[in-house]
């Protein structure tokens, strides 16, 4: 995907807030933010980081430069391995355009060797939002990788195949955490807006509130 194209489609369903989060990198967040200035689309500064577990965890900031203090101890705790485009894919950077850049010669489909709590620790004190990606799924999600749900979680994100409701009766260790569902999107296709925040202003210390249903912000998923 690359940056019109994603505002574009986001608008096109009456989204309004969206983070980019992509696989260990954050590279091309700059990019999105500045294909979106000036379209009433708001872009928040994030990564999707696989922890020493291999649990999927999306880390939330409210600024780049919030965010590249946190990619600079993702970058040190990776793997040194290089990409094999023919097997694992390109991995390009683009710029607000979608011109191409550079391309990513590290290989990111790895684990970082934070832990979930070291990460979610570090994430927390730069301000930052640490919310455990798709905890039902299979595929690296925290229920089937730990079996329960560590304490110091303020949200969970559930995927987009299963409602609050499914997800609680499948899993009673989800009971009383808020959930999000973001859709996890890698296709233009794939774009959900079942997440919905009552917010002022769309900031971390704004939804941080509607997580927590304080002074009338609220946060609720939207069944489709």
């Amino acid at each position: 995907m690359i940056p019109p194209l994603i505002v574009s489609q986001a608008l096109a369903l009456g989204i309004q807030l969206i983070a980019i989060t992509d696989h260990n990198a954050s590279a091309n967040v700059k990019s999105v933010m500045e294909a979106a200035a000036q379209t009433g689309l708001t872009v928040l500064a994030g990564i999707e980081l696989q922890t020493r577990e291999e649990v999927h965890s999306l880390c939330i900031f409210d600024t780049l430069e919030q965010l590249q203090t946190f990619q600079d101890l993702v970058d040190s705790t990776l793997p040194a391995l290089k990409n094999q485009p023919d097997f694992f894919g390109p991995q390009y950077v683009v710029d607000a355009t979608g011109e191409f850049i550079r391309e990513e010669n590290r290989l990111l489909l790895t684990s970082s060797s934070l832990s979930l709590d070291e990460a979610c620790a570090r994430v927390l004190a730069l301000d930052g939002l640490f919310i455990p990606a798709h905890v039902n799924r299979k595929a690296n999600g925290l229920l089937e990788l730990l079996g329960l749900v560590p304490p110091g979680f303020e949200a969970l994100e559930i995927s987009r195949h299963i409602t609050p409701a499914e997800a609680v009766k499948a899993h009673p260790q989800l009971h009383g955490y808020t959930l999000v569902q973001s859709g996890d999107v890698h296709f233009l296709d794939g774009f959900l807006g079942t997440t919905q925040i009552c917010v002022e202003d769309p900031c971390l210390a704004e939804i941080r509130s509607a997580i927590n249903a304080e002074d009338g912000r609220t946060l609720s998923i939207i069944c489709r």
